[in-house]
């Protein structure tokens, strides 16, 4: 026997090496099973674009038989936003702490089963902000969805998870809650269709609280007869009603925030009306202006300016009301939960949730008289058959991972628009308008309080319109976005 046989002979023999082989062997295997559940997990993540924190299925109930009409919900599939109830599901609203140290539900939020009862399936819960508290669409515990639209941005939030879900396709129409723009944002950053319906017209049993008087339950779509349907059957209207009058009301001081070019909007509004029976010429106005004059509770919220400036600080005023409530309720509902658990969150939402929890709001009455004026002044406004035209945000997806410090001005100008709807109780629809600057950009059409039915047969009615308009925008449009000479003065005409 060779001196390397021997060699051989003697460590085959020693049962410390086998153990050793046996370790790095066992250290080999878990290196491969990890490696591989890292494929599976990305694969799924493409899979479905990270918008699901549960796949399930619940089915609708039963159709009517003949010669019953077909359930008007029937074949459409949905997903759920991770802060409403599905019974014996945990709800997790976004963050694993608030799922490990809750129990299952013990009801089906209402809203998921009026949808059921009217034939449609629900896939599962979508991801959100955790807590409900962001508008950026990331999440800490279950990772950021990908936004089909721009998949190197975010998807907005809160409903970050349902926006995506219907944008990639993977369900027909999505539920949400909406607080402080938490549907419509993701709708414009992801090109779909967003629904807030007035706020109290859906019941919000077995939906998780953030603000109560902020929160609506509504919903997103891809296609303007699914949002039509979804509304409808949410709000239980009636679909067949007379056409009323239209009067479009476009805030010009409002679009001086976005950066698409106000002339493209008002382009696209006129022609798109110009082809359809029963609206009146659009009319234009300064927005913060009038609620300036309108909303006087508001003054003692408002910064000095000058003149030129005073209605942007009208919008910015409104926008710190809304937050200043949103801080008080939420602290309200959930200050003890966050103080005993102390949850691990994402730098930027736990930094606005521990904004509200140590926030001490002196006089909570001037927040919701404020609210009260605010209604009433949106409703002497737009009246019965009125509806105003904004902007949805201001500023196209931001890059991930981008820096939270660079958001300060962004947040200002996005809750600026956004606080409208939220702090009147109104209701609003975010729709696409094509792109710009290669970014998916939205306008958004608002109707005072209960004025759901108005503004969902509108937006069908006109959305088939506002899109060949939208095709067709670079024909009358220069290189730099802006409407050539003719255009203009056409335009400058008709709106003096």
């Amino acid at each position: 026997m060779s001196f390397s046989d021997r060699q051989l002979s003697k460590l085959a023999s020693n049962p410390r090496v086998w153990v050793v082989i046996g370790v790095s062997l066992a250290g080999v295997l878990v290196l491969v099973e990890v490696q591989r559940r890292r494929i599976r997990a990305k694969s799924s993540v493409n899979e479905d674009f990270g918008a699901f924190v549960a796949r399930f299925e619940l089915l609708p109930f039963p159709q009517p038989p003949p010669p019953a009409a077909r359930l008007p919900l029937s074949g459409l599939a949905f997903a759920i936003s991770d802060n409403i109830d599905v019974k014996n599901y945990v709800t997790g609203y976004g963050s694993t702490y608030w799922k490990r140290t809750h129990k299952a539900a013990e009801i089906t939020a209402m809203a998921v089963t009026t949808m059921l009862k009217n034939g449609s399936t629900c896939k599962g819960k979508t991801v959100m902000d955790e807590l409900g508290f962001g508008i950026l669409g990331e999440n800490r515990s279950y990772g950021t969805p990908i936004n089909p639209q721009k998949p190197s941005h975010v998807p907005g939030g809160s409903s970050s998870g349902s926006a995506v879900a219907v944008a990639a396709h993977l369900v027909d129409f999505a539920l949400g809650t909406d607080t402080t723009g938490c549907i419509r944002l993701p709708s414009s950053f992801c090109g779909i269709l967003g629904f807030r319906p007035s706020h109290g017209v859906v019941s919000t049993i077995g939906v998780l609280p953030n603000s109560q008087s902020l929160d609506t339950v509504g919903c997103l779509a891809s296609d303007p007869s699914v949002l039509h349907r979804v509304g409808h059957v949410l709000l239980q209207l009636n679909f067949l009603a007379p056409k009323t009058t239209r009067s479009l009301i476009i805030a010009d001081d409002l679009f001086q925030l976005s950066k698409v070019p106000i002339q493209k909007t008002v382009h696209v509004v006129r022609k798109a009306t110009e082809k359809l029976s029963g609206y009146k010429t659009p009319r234009h106005m300064n927005f913060g202006h009038y609620i300036a004059s309108n909303v006087p509770s508001l003054k003692r919220f408002c910064e000095e300016s000058t003149s030129q400036q005073h209605g942007i600080s009208t919008m910015k005023a409104l926008s710190s009301v809304m937050l200043l409530l949103q801080r008080y309720e939420f602290k309200t509902n959930h200050e003890e939960w966050i103080r005993s658990v102390k949850p691990k969150l994402g730098s930027d939402i736990s930094n606005r949730v521990w904004a509200a929890i140590n926030t001490t709001q002196e006089n909570v009455k001037s927040l919701y008289k404020v609210r009260t004026e605010m209604r009433a002044a949106l409703q002497s406004l737009l009246k019965d058959d009125g509806i105003l035209v904004i902007p949805t945000v201001a500023d196209p997806p931001i890059k991930l991972n981008t820096k939270k410090g660079l958001f300060t001005e962004v947040y200002d100008r996005t809750h600026a628009l956004l606080n409208i709807a939220s702090l009147s109780g109104g209701c609003q629809v975010a729709v696409p308008f094509g792109s710009h600057d290669d970014s998916p950009i939205s306008v958004s059409f608002i109707a005072s309080h209960g004025a759901d039915k108005f503004l969902l047969d509108t937006v069908l009615d006109m959305y088939s319109s506002l899109q060949e308009e939208v095709g067709t925008l670079q024909l009358p449009y220069n290189t730099n976005g802006n409407i050539d000479a003719a255009e203009l003065l056409k335009e400058k005409k008709w709106r003096n």
